[in-house]
């Protein structure tokens, strides 16, 4: 098992958890580069750090944000590693373990769901606008914003009426607008 494949397997695990947005191997500023991070409903973050041997896993535990879990990102923390390959009892304070065998996935621990600081969280933002700031230059010369209003040019196009299959803004579900708490 390669660590590529197992940050693959991550990504797809926390879709099937329910994150609407997921970013993998996306540098913040506190030195930290998550593997796998996606957000739930409400700000709700999830970190997922895949490890592919003994060494990588002990190793993690030297770095700063390790040492200092309250500069870390993520409400939620797992490890995803092959079976066998950690020990719950090895896992930091709040950590959950996943195993891969196969195609299969087991949750062996639970994460604790408030292990994100206010650190934390600017860290994440950190994270999340230095990622749009990428996506931002690659779709140069538009903004952003107008990027992202590209619906409402597709209406101007089409006489008024969105081409079929495309539902207005204001009707998609976001549940990232809501003041509802991570699932």
């Amino acid at each position: 098992m390669t660590h590529a494949k197992l940050v693959l397997i991550a990504v797809r695990w926390l879709r099937r958890y329910r994150c609407g947005v997921v970013l993998s191997e996306q540098a913040c500023i506190s030195g930290e580069m998550p593997d796998a991070i996606g957000w739930k409903k409400a700000c709700h973050s999830v970190l997922v750090e895949s490890k592919v041997s003994r060494g990588d896993f002990l190793a993690d535990r030297a770095k700063r944000f390790r040492q200092k879990p309250e500069t870390g990102v993520g409400c939620e923390r797992y490890y995803l590693a092959p079976r066998g390959l950690i020990r719950t009892e090895e896992l930091p304070m709040g950590w959950g373990l996943l195993e891969v065998w196969g195609r299969e996935i087991e949750r062996v621990k639970a994460s604790a769901k408030n292990l994100r600081s206010a650190i934390g969280f600017e860290n994440e933002m950190n994270l999340l606008l230095a990622s749009l700031r990428r996506v931002e230059i690659r779709i140069e010369p538009e903004s952003i914003t107008d990027f992202l209003k590209w619906k409402n040019r597709m209406a101007e196009y089409n006489r008024g009426a969105l081409p079929e299959g495309l539902i207005a803004e204001e009707e998609e579900a976001n549940g990232f607008l809501l003041g509802t708490a991570g699932d």
